[in-house]
């Protein structure tokens, strides 16, 4: 069974919320490819939707929206996700997973597109931390 850390960013805000979502909940995202927008209720956040943004897997390698399904892939990069040129012209094979979400994903990284009535920090509970009671 696959479990995930969504990063949820709100736009309007600049925030942005992690949750821990594992059995149904996970299965949503399963299959899904960076761009489709998913059902915010998968993170708690009902009445929204999100847009797939991005993600890695279990030793952190980024997923890239240029490559096909969900597996590992080396790829000649001359920039973008995965890799930073230091100089023109400078190209590298980097080992990226693909696009679309799979059991070996561990974070997903989603952006809200469409709101719902109430607010991000109501339904997500952000506003009661232990922290501040030190």
């Amino acid at each position: 069974m696959a479990d995930f850390t969504v990063v949820v960013a709100d736009p309007e805000d600049g925030a942005a919320y992690q949750r821990a979502v594992d059995g149904q909940d996970a299965n949503r995202f399963i299959g899904r490819s960076i761009g489709e927008e998913v059902d915010g209720g998968a993170v708690g956040l009902d009445g929204y939707t999100v847009e797939l943004t991005g993600g890695s897997d279990t030793a952190g390698r980024p997923m890239r929206e240029d490559v096909a399904g969900p597996a590992l892939n080396a790829v000649l990069l001359s920039g973008g996700t995965g890799f930073n040129p230091t100089r023109d012209g400078e190209r590298k094979r980097v080992t990226v997973r693909g696009r679309e979400v799979g059991e070996d994903t561990r974070q997903i990284n989603a952006t809200i597109t469409d709101r719902g009535d109430q607010p991000v920090d109501e339904l997500l509970d952000e506003g009661d931390t232990d922290e501040d009671d030190e």
